[in-house]
Formats: C-alpha cells, structure tokens, sequence
C-alpha cells in the first residue's frame, strides 16, 4: 500500500505543479517580469524618452517664423526736397513767432536765431514787466528803429553808443539821435562841432534826429536798447548787451569793408569781437562834454569814413542829409 501511495502523491505533485503554472500563466507576466518592464520604463523616463512617444507623431507650433522685412526704399528726390521745404516752413513759422514787435525783416533773417536762446526770453519778459510797473524809453515800437531804416546787407558805417537817453521824448531806437522837436543833447551837438569843420558846407540841422543817416547805411547802435525813466543804466546787464554783441558779429562776420566808429572806452570794448583785416575801425573818446576836448575834436572821423567807403568801391555818406 505504501509504494502505491507515493506513486499518487507523485503524480499529484505533478498535477498541482502543472494547475499552478496554468494559474500564473492566466494572471500575467511574473513579479519579475513586471519588475523588469517597470525599472525599464523608469530608466525610459530618466533619460527624457518617453516608451509611449514611437507610437506618437511629433506635435509642430501653428505659428510660422517672421521673415526678415525688406529694407526701405530710398527717398526721391521730390520727397526729399517737400521734406525740407516743409522744415523750412516750421523754422520760418516758428521765427516769426518770436520775433520781437518792430523788428526789421532783413535784420530777422540774420538774427532770428537770437529770439529762441533762454537769455533773450528772459530779457524780453523783463522788459515787459518793467513797462508794467514803471516808464521805460523808448517806446516799444522804437527799440528796433535801427532794424527799420535800412537792409542789413546795406550797412556801411557802425556807431555804437551805450545806452538810450532817459528823459521824456528823446529816445527813438537810434544812438545820439533824438525825436523832433526835442534839442540835440549835448554829445550830439559836440558832433555837430566835428562835422562843421570836417565836412565841407555842413550845417548845423536845427534838429537831433539823425534818421537820414541810418537811411542811408549808417547804424546806430545803442549797447543797450531799453532804459527806466530818469534812470541811466537802469537796464544794464540784462541781457542787451549780449544780443547787440550778437549784431556786432553777425556784422563782422557777414559783411566786408564796414567803418566802425568806436568813441570812448566802452564803445572800443564792445568792438573787440570785430574783424579788423576785413573792416576798418576808427577810434576816438566819447563826444560828451566831459571828454570832447581830450580827442574827439578834430579825430575827422566823417571824412575818413567816407574815404574808406570810396576806396571800398561803395558810395560816400552825406553827412549833410539830415
């Protein structure tokens, strides 16, 4: 009875062993399969690839590259030229803007460049304020006479004096020179002095209004333009000092063969900038009272300026046009 039991429990053991491998065979690969495909994926994840990706086709952005724009076509000749005609005008518009009331228009072109700089702005508002609160001379359509009497590109003779007068009806926009019918102060008449025995048949005009010779190419010019009533000096180092030294250099620097007549120390400082191997400069004290006697008489300045002029090829001044 033994051997037939060990015999049966062989091919029982048999039996189960084949069951049991028919069981594990229906629930799927082994614990070391699964481990083996899982440490397969882990090591297919570290290293960026994904085991599903073979079966995927690559995913492209909708969005296409900007292409490189063309480069622009050049300006014609007729764009570029509207392009400075209208710069131009801007410039013109905007000049006339700030042009000062009285102000020459031949004098504006040469000088416009002035009227936009802060100092003459300020000087400006200055002078505004100063008429609000207080008499200052010469009125406002007169600080600029000088601008009126002739081209800019016309100015043969330069006289520079300091300051307007200060009393009531005498100040008109031209140094030395006085309105009608108020008397010639006495620096202008010790000029007169001069001219009756400089210029032949000069008379004396009876009058101190020296507009015909501005008309004729002779500039009057005051260092400073403005001045409170009864006050000399009053306006000094407000800023005229540096738009007349801005006249002074135009001049210089634009024109040939001008005669500048500096009388007196501070007219002769005032000429320092001009350019003496293109102009010619004749120096003397100032005609007042004070100091006429030291120099100023008998200097004849009149008549060599007119010498100058001749040689230059220009037309002499008539000192007698008055």
């Amino acid at each position: 009875m033994a051997p037939k039991r060990k015999c049966r429990s062989g091919t029982e053991r048999r039996q189960k062993r084949k069951m049991e491998m028919e069981r594990t065979e229906d629930k799927g690969p082994s614990t070391s399969s699964a481990a083996m495909t899982a440490a397969e994926g882990t090591s297919s994840e570290t290293s960026g690839v994904s085991t599903l990706s073979y079966d995927k086709k690559p995913k492209y952005s909708a969005v296409e590259p900007e292409l490189p724009s063309p480069p622009d076509a050049p300006l014609s000749a007729e764009q570029l030229d509207r392009i400075a005609r209208n710069k131009k005008a801007a410039q013109e518009k905007l000049s006339l803007a700030q042009t000062p009331p009285g102000f020459g228009e031949s004098w504006r072109t040469g000088l416009s460049k002035e009227f936009g700089k802060p100092y003459f702005k300020q000087l400006i508002a200055f002078v505004s304020d100063e008429r609000k609160r207080h008499t200052v001379y010469p009125p406002t359509e007169h600080v600029f006479t000088w601008t009126q009497m002739c081209d800019i590109k016309d100015v043969k003779v330069v006289i520079l004096g300091q300051d307007p007068y200060h009393g009531p009806n005498q100040a008109h926009g031209l140094c030395f020179s006085v309105k009608r019918p108020v008397p010639p102060p006495p620096s202008l008449e010790n000029m007169y002095k001069e001219l009756s025995t400089d210029i032949e048949g000069f008379e004396h005009p009876g009058h101190g209004d020296l507009s015909g010779w501005a008309k004729q190419g002779v500039l009057l010019l005051n260092a400073v333009l403005t001045v409170r009533a009864h006050q000399a000096n009053s306006h000094k180092d407000k800023g005229w000092e540096t738009f007349t030294d801005a006249v002074v250099l135009w001049l210089s620097n634009n024109l040939e063969g001008l005669v500048f007549m500096l009388w007196g120390s501070y007219a002769q400082k005032k000429g320092a900038a001009i350019n003496r191997k293109r102009h010619h400069v004749l120096q003397a004290v100032h005609p007042s009272p004070l100091s006429a006697h030291r120099g100023f008489f008998g200097c004849k300045h009149f008549s060599k300026a007119n010498e100058i002029l001749v040689k230059s090829g220009k037309s002499p001044i008539d000192w007698k046009a008055l």
